[in-house]
């Protein structure tokens, strides 16, 4: 039996998330998005899911095409689809920041969980993290600066699939983290809900492109143990970086004793 059509229908927005798009339809036909997809027939418990798996889902896409009154094509182009390796590792499986603007109107936008995602591309505002109330005052303005070039840098490696540039931001962002000492990995900590570690990882990826191993010198200079441990585990399959980093070190501590003395 096929789903009656809805009494109202939404023109879904570009780079719109399919969840973002059900929520806003259940909206304005004045139901919850659960009851909205037990109308069209939809059999699953968390909207979010349908993100990724409706594009090998067709008879669910024709569903929810019947009822709101688009292309089942439409339908499709809102979920993630089929990523290579790297969009994979690019893009968090769960909603981690969000437009402070936008969401408030039931705005939801793949863009958003891209690891660079930085501003809203509708209108400009910076995105947040969902999980923690945002401290703007805290937070340095040089440091937004550099993570947004940082950002830009990340999305640049990814978009023109160089692999040269990709592996120099994260390495970047994976020396960042390790001197934040988190644990995760570096797509996590891309993500991560704390500003000030998603930053500093996006920040390092600017400072790197100038004198990659002076800069990590600069950062390493007074760390303690346990981020020391945290670098030795980011980079146990690259010890020559490490112990080029640590000779820049023990040089610039070298020349301020001279110059002291």
């Amino acid at each position: 039996m096929k789903p009656r059509p809805l009494p109202k229908t939404v023109t879904p927005l570009a780079d719109e998330l399919l969840s973002g798009w059900l929520t806003r339809l259940a909206v304005t036909n004045h139901c919850e998005v659960d009851e909205l997809l037990a109308h069209i027939g939809v059999d699953t418990r968390q909207v979010a899911t349908l993100d990724f798996d409706v594009e090998v889902a067709a008879t669910t896409a024709e569903k929810i095409s019947i009822a709101a009154r688009v292309a089942a094509e439409t339908v499709q182009s809102l979920t993630f689809g089929t990523m290579t390796q790297t969009d994979a590792l690019m893009t968090a499986q769960v909603a981690f920041q969000s437009c402070p603007d936008c969401s408030r109107r039931g705005i939801a936008l793949k863009q958003w969980r891209k690891l660079w995602a930085f501003d809203c591309q509708i209108c400009g505002t910076r995105l947040v993290s969902i999980l923690i109330k945002p401290d703007r005052s805290r937070l340095s303005e040089k440091l937004v600066r550099r993570a947004r070039s940082g950002a830009g840098l990340l999305e640049s490696a990814v978009t023109s699939n160089c692999v040269n540039k990709l592996r120099r931001a994260m390495r970047a962002a994976t020396y960042a983290k390790a001197l934040k000492s988190v644990r995760a990995d570096t797509a996590f900590a891309l993500q991560s809900p704390r500003p000030d570690v998603r930053l500093f990882c996006l920040a390092a990826i600017s400072v790197a492109q100038s004198r990659p191993l002076a800069k990590a010198a600069m950062f390493s200079t007074g760390l303690d143990g346990y981020a020391r441990v945290a670098l030795l585990r980011a980079f146990e399959r690259e010890p020559r970086l490490l112990a080029a980093v640590d000779r820049i070190v023990l040089r610039n501590r070298e020349t301020r004793r001279i110059v002291g003395a």
